[in-house]
This record gives structure tokens, sequence and C-alpha cells, in this order.
């Protein structure tokens, strides 16, 4: 069946926790795939709302700030400003990136919870979780690691093994252990609400193998990925299960029922709600009416995410709006994409086996688009793929370069020296000049098509190709010999030519949107729409072109060498063993140290050092100024109020002119970087650590 027309499109590109800066495999995952989609249908005159935002609650926000000795509120803080501004400056164009902590985003999430129960959507249950007895806390999924039962991966959380993709159970790990503090836990009885997603497997079924919903044609399963279908299909296969919507933790979104204390919703109940109130604020600012984007059967849903969350989307989310009702949509298209590996190996940010955005956004100033362009050529869109810095300068000097540069700036410049920077007038037509004028009319509905089957790297591809075309005629055609015996033909050449140059500054906008604009004014193109491209007579006869500029540089071995280098640097830490445990001490000695935990109360860098921060801390018998080199890994004003521990009967000693008072107590890793040893939670100040 022929696919409805749609009057609008809600685009969402999966929300990134905001506990970790964003790396390569994140953009060629969702993010890049998901720009290029709203670029075009933008350009095509839709109505598109393109909705993300920081997912700020679940467990993987609190380990980190436990690792950093920070609070939680400090994590996502300071990470949804770096991934903000990194998607800003990379050029991924969302309609609104949002915060699940925002006050619109919990009354959502509440009021989605308070709807399924009301409707008598969730079974209560008492069941045996894991308790980790030296923490004294339930364990949420992602606070368990042990060995999955499936490819025996070690390292599987207790929600998904991220080896191989596959959905768990904390029951279902091998040797499970708390992440918090090593310790086998024991199972412990706790109350939850469980969503039973047994009681939907036949109509999610039918909606994803069929594309039939209540009856009716919803989507063409054929136009699925087959790696997101058979993923569906074999959970499906093994029987839903119901599946806990609470967990016992402090800090989320709270559960809105008496007699819930101490639990938050379960992250994926939380965050894909994200996609829903983040809409809100954006079409309360817009003035739009966002029931539009969500609940109007003219509106096309698609999700871009990467392989690791095609169940959360494919099954879960559906289900739970299809639980609310009240016109809710669901997904018409889930295009999710596989992984994509760095150098031969997957991409780790645990071990920092990763290209950080933000990190090659300050290496590469300006080179958005050769990113964009080589993780578009590389985008594991059917089977994992890699990106190696060796391939990024191939691609970049031989293709960017080397083609589209080389193209578009001889066709300017030929025209410059010739005509005086005038578009000439096109003459008598040679078969040659057809046959490139109906290669120009055929790429448009080829890239449209790809497009919109999300077939990105293809699309790419075929404008691309379009300049290899233009190459290849003015080389044929070697205008430059032409020029004195017969300036006519050139000027048909060159007209030409730069109908073609017009023609890239449209159709490269959804892939690299710098370079389009930078052509469109190069050429002097005043009405730049798609539903122009494929004419040509973009430019008229004496319209004036723009100040000619190289479009693309060469990336140089040296910078290649950085790169690598920076990565086995990364490897050689992940590598570094434990330093070895120094010689034995008596008890007495240990206990001749007084460890207090003290709260940090002023923090200032000390002038002419790198290292060193003034702290001012409270340690609940006074307050006394400390020296600590920590400037390299905290920012004064991110500190203040943490709580920390402090070696208070350390003899003082002058640093820089400044009486020290003690010792910060820090755990440094193997990389070189440190944390804050502090307290769990909250302690008195002058508590003596034993």
């Amino acid at each position: 069946m022929e696919e409805k027309k749609y009057k609008k499109y809600t685009v969402t590109a999966a929300l990134p926790y905001a506990n970790g800066p964003l790396h390569i495999g994140h953009i060629a995952g969702a993010y890049l795939p998901a720009d290029i989609y709203v670029r075009f249908l933008r350009e095509s005159g839709r109505d598109v709302a393109f909705i993300c935002g920081s997912d700020e609650h679940g467990a993987a926000i609190t380990i980190k700030a436990q690792k950093e000795g920070v609070t939680p509120k400090q994590v996502i803080d300071k990470f949804h400003k770096i991934n903000k501004e990194t998607f800003e400056e990379f050029g991924i164009d969302f309609s609104i990136y949002h915060r699940t902590s925002a006050p619109i985003h919990h009354e959502t999430a509440q009021d989605f919870f308070k709807v399924l129960n009301e409707k008598k959507k969730f079974t209560i249950d008492e069941s045996e979780q894991y308790y980790d007895q030296e923490a004294n806390q339930f364990l949420a999924d992602r606070y368990i690691v042990g060995e999955c039962p499936k490819c025996g991966n070690e390292s599987a959380y207790g929600d998904q093994c991220e080896k191989c993709g596959s959905s768990l159970v904390p029951t279902d790990l091998i040797n499970p252990k708390s992440t918090i503090t090593g310790s086998a836990p024991i199972l412990k009885k706790t109350k939850h609400w469980y969503l039973p997603l047994n009681d939907h497997e036949e109509w999610v079924n039918d909606w994803i193998t069929k594309g039939e919903l209540d009856g009716k044609y919803h989507h063409n399963p054929k136009e699925w990925k087959k790696h997101v279908l058979g993923q569906c299909k074999s959970w499906i296969d093994g029987g839903l299960q119901p599946r806990p919507m609470t967990r016992d933790l402090e800090w989320g979104v709270k559960v809105p029922l008496e007699g819930a204390d101490g639990k938050v919703l379960y992250v994926w109940l939380d965050a894909p709600i994200g996609y829903i109130s983040a809409t809100k604020e954006w079409a309360k600012e817009a003035g739009k009416n966002w029931e539009d984007y969500w609940k109007n059967e003219d509106t096309k849903l698609v999700h871009f995410i990467g392989k690791d969350n095609i169940v959360f989307h494919c099954i879960i989310f559906p289900i739970i709006l299809k639980s609310y009702g009240d016109g809710f949509l669901l997904p018409n298209n889930i295009p999710a994409n596989e992984f994509l590996n760095l150098e031969g190996n997957k991409l780790s940010t645990s071990r920092n086996w990763a290209v950080w955005v933000h990190e090659y956004l300050n290496d590469f100033p300006g080179k958005q688009d050769e990113l964009r362009y080589v993780l578009n050529s590389n985008a594991p869109e059917n089977k994992d793929s890699e990106f190696t810095w060796k391939d990024y300068q191939a691609k970049v000097n031989n293709e960017l370069v080397a083609i589209l540069g080389n193209f578009v700036n001889r066709a300017i410049v030929l025209t410059n020296k010739y005509f005086n920077g005038d578009v000439p007038v096109r003459g008598e037509l040679a078969e040659y000049d057809k046959e490139i004028i109906n290669k120009i009319a055929e790429v448009p509905e080829k890239v449209e098509k790809l497009i919109e089957n999300y077939r990105f790297k293809e699309a790419q591809f075929e404008v691309m190709n379009l300049a290899r075309i233009g190459n290849k005629y003015l080389a044929d055609t070697e205008p430059w010999k032409l020029i004195k015996e017969d300036p006519e033909i050139v000027k048909t050449i060159l007209n030409i030519a730069l109908q073609l140059t017009a023609n890239l500054g449209v159709l490269l906008t959804p892939f690299l949107p710098k370079t389009a604009k930078k052509i469109q004014y190069m050429v002097g193109l005043r009405n730049p729409k798609w539903n122009k491209a494929g004419r040509v007579d973009l430019l008229y006869p004496y319209d004036k072109l723009g100040i000619p500029e190289l479009l693309f540089s060469k990336i140089e071995d040296s910078q290649i060498e950085y790169q690598i280098k920076k990565l086995e640097k990364a490897k050689v830490a992940s590598n570094v063993p434990a330093e070895p445990v120094k010689e034995p001490t008596t008890f007495d000695d240990f206990t001749q140290m007084d460890i207090r935990v003290g709260t940090i109360l002023h923090a200032e860098k000390v002038p002419k050092t790198k290292k060193l921060l003034k702290l001012q801390v409270d340690t609940g018998v006074d307050k006394r100024t400390i020296v600590s080199g920590i400037a390299e890994f905290f920012k004064p004003e991110e500190i203040i109020g943490l709580q920390v521990c402090v070696l208070a009967n350390l003899e003082p000693r002058k640093i820089k002119g400044i009486n020290s008072e003690g010792m910060i107590l820090m755990a440094e890793d193997r990389d070189g970087s440190l944390s804050f040893i502090a307290p769990r939670k909250k302690v008195t100040n002058g508590g003596v650590v034993r």
C-alpha cells in the first residue's frame, strides 16, 4: 500500500544521558541521520518538530555523581550544557533540546503513571530484588554487573548487555556484583508497580510484523530495517514478561502515589515521555498546539535511535502510549542504526576509546561538515561500521577537496577569469551538454526517495556523484583550451557547470549545511528551494557571482598522527595496572590519622598556578584553609557545597605563601584523573572516618 501524505512530522532523536560528553558513535547512531532527515523535510516545506533533550534520571547519573564526589544535579547541569553546545556547534538543528529534570516533564511523566494506574494497567507485586548490604540499598539495574547468559560478556548490566544487545533482568546475570561496593548482592523483598507486557503481546506482534493497528493499516513493515524487526521478533517470540515501572532510588521522577516513598519512575517509563514534555515546551514557545504533533493521524512519528534502544522504543514505549490512550500516535518507523567502531575496537567511554565531538571541534575548527560527510559515508545503517583517522583523511582530501571543492572552485574561477564573474548565456547545446542536463534533472528524485527510505549514505553518494559528473564534464570539454577559438561554447559549458554548482548548493543542504550555504553565496543563488533542484535555470544570465573561497582544505599527516597518538595514550592509560600495595603498617599508625567529613564553603584558584585551588572547609570543629592540587580537574564554582574527606591533623605547611591546614583525600584513576572521596549520603560536618 502506498504511504499516505503527512501534514506534520514529529521526529525524535534518542535522549542522551547527561552523564558524559558525546562521541562520534552517538552522532553516527542517531543524531546525524535524524538531522539529515529533518533538514530534508524542512527544505521540502514540511512542518516538522525535531525533538531531543537530556535524559537526566536513572542510575547512570547517580553512578557518575558518586564516582566524581558531586551531586546528581551538578552532573546533569554540567553535561546538559556541554552536550547542548556540542550539538549546536556541530550543526544538529533541533526544534528544542529539553531536559527531563524540567518541571513540565515531571508533571507529564507523573500524569502518565497516574492514568495508567487508574486504568489498572499496572500490577503491584512484591518481589525479590538485589540488595547491597554494605551500601544498605536496593540496586537499580545499572548498579548490577555480571556475566551475560547469552554471550558471556562479563560486564553486562542488569537491564542490558551492551555487547550483544540482549535485554536482561538483573536475575539473568551470572555472578552478579554491586557496582557500588563490588560485593555480591542478596535478594530482598520490595514492592513495585509492573507493566504486564505479556498482556499486549498479540497487538504488538501484529503492529510490528504486519503493520496493523486495531485492524487498520498503520505502516509497511517491509520499510523497517531487518535488524530492528529481528530484535523485536526475538523479544516477542521469547514471550514478553511484566516489567517493573518503578525503582528504589532517590534520584528521578517521584512515584505520585501514597505509600511509594523512596520510589521513582523507571527510566524507560520516564525518558521517552521526555519527547512529549519537550514537544509541549516547544509548542508553547512557538505558539503551536503540541497535540497536533502527537495525536493527529496526519502526523508521522519517527524515532531515531541506536540499536541498544530498539526494544524500548518498539515495544515498551508503544505499549505505554496505547495503554494511556487519548489518541497518542505510535511510531511509523524506528530506523535504528547499528554500532560504529573506532580503529578496530568498540567505542568505550569507560576506557576513553572514543573521538569526543567537543574535542574534535576544538582540534578541527570549522570542519563540522567534514566529519558529517565521513560519518554519513561510513554510517552503520544496516551493519556495524568503522571510523579510522586514515579513512577520515582520505575521504576529506580525495573526495571533499579533490572532487567537490575542486569542481566548484574551477567553475567559479573560470567564470571570473573569462566573463568577469557574470553568469554567461547558454547557447546551442551539444549532445554532451544535453546528457549533463539530463543527469542534473535525475538526481533530486533519487535523493528524495533514498532519504525518505532512511538510506542517507546512498543519498549523499548521489549528490557527490553530481560533483563527479561536473568534474568530468569540465575535464572532457576543457574550456580553458576552447576560450580563444570558440568563447561561445565556453559560455555554454560554464553556464551548465554553474547551474550544476547551484544544484549542489541546494542538494547538499541536508548533508553539509555549512558548505551548501557557502556554495549558494558564491554562485549568488537567490532562491535555494528544494523543489527547484534539478533545473538548469537556478541562475540567470548576467547574475553576478559572489566572492569565491575554498570550500575545504587538506587534512595534514601531522593532524592525523596527533589524533592516533591521543588514542594510543587512552589505550595505554586503560591498561595501566593498579599501583602495588605499599609496605604493611600497623593499626596504631592508622588510628593516628584524624580523617573528618567536611563541606567546601569557598573555592578559588591560587594566582599564577595551574594546579592549585584555595579552599575554605567547614570540618565541624573549625573552618580552615586547605590548598589542594585539583584545579586541572575541577572548577571552583562546581565544588562549593560538596562534602569531602579531610585529613584534619596533618601538620600545616606553607604552599605558595598560603598556610594549608590539612589535606583533601582524592582517588586517582589510572588515567591520572581525580575524584573526591566522599560519603554516599550527607553526614554532619566533623563526622569521623574510621
